[in-house]
């Protein structure tokens, strides 16, 4: 059952102050990356972004999260201790066009990272891969400038269909997966890894062709 977490009276303003931080900082990404994925389409031809998704944490998931960590459950830990209330997510094609649109998120000049954690070159015991970037993005209202966290995590195709059913699958069975369940999962990473690999070659195999056919 979901924990119900009730604001106090002076905490209300804080909590909505935040959570509207929270919720600009995601726009000001996607609007960024919808920039950015119009810019590399325009000038390469290519579009490395297949769709991009965004969400909130809700309270109970925060409060949750909190307790897990060993946190108070207050405004204040909330802000200082989680790197990820707002989360965008962005899919791609190949596990190039993942490091490809970290670097151009990267490089923006008022984008500060503050953490990475690639989950493709060094995946997860269950096979799990993406890579995570921890970024501030400035806020601007009326009367000032708020750096703001956002989680933004990249993966492909495949990476994101096998992570859904994972977490679906450990939903269900409320986290407790027998073994021989946690082992398939696993193997059905690595395929979806090998799979990758190949489409990749695959891609870099008909670009190659398409260059020799335009020099010719």
């Amino acid at each position: 059952m979901a924990e119900s977490y009730i604001l106090t009276g002076d905490e209300v303003k804080d909590w909505e102050s935040l959570m509207f931080l929270y919720n600009s900082a995601i726009k000001e990404i996607m609007t960024k990356i919808e920039i950015l994925k119009d810019e590399f389409e325009y000038t390469h031809h290519y579009n490395p972004i297949e769709h991009v998704t965004s969400r909130l944490k809700t309270p109970q998931s925060i409060v949750r999260k909190l307790k897990k960590q060993g946190y108070e459950t207050d405004i204040a830990s909330m802000h200082r201790y989680l790197n990820d209330i707002a989360g965008v997510r962005i899919v791609c094609s190949f596990t190039s066009d993942i490091y490809r649109i970290a670097d151009m998120i990267g490089s923006q000049s008022d984008i500060k990272t503050l953490l990475i954690k690639n989950y493709i070159a060094s995946p997860k015991p269950n096979g799990y891969k993406s890579y995570h970037m921890i970024v501030t993005v400035p806020v601007f209202l009326s009367d000032r400038v708020v750096e703001t966290k956002v989680e933004i995590q990249i993966r492909t195709i495949a990476q994101d269909f096998w992570a859904s059913l994972e977490h679906k699958i450990y939903y269900k069975m409320e986290g407790n997966c027998p073994e021989e369940i946690k082992q398939e999962l696993t193997r059905c990473a690595e395929m979806v890894s090998v799979l990758d690999d190949r489409m990749l070659s695959l891609n870099e195999a008909i670009r190659q062709l398409s260059e020799e056919e335009t020099v010719s």
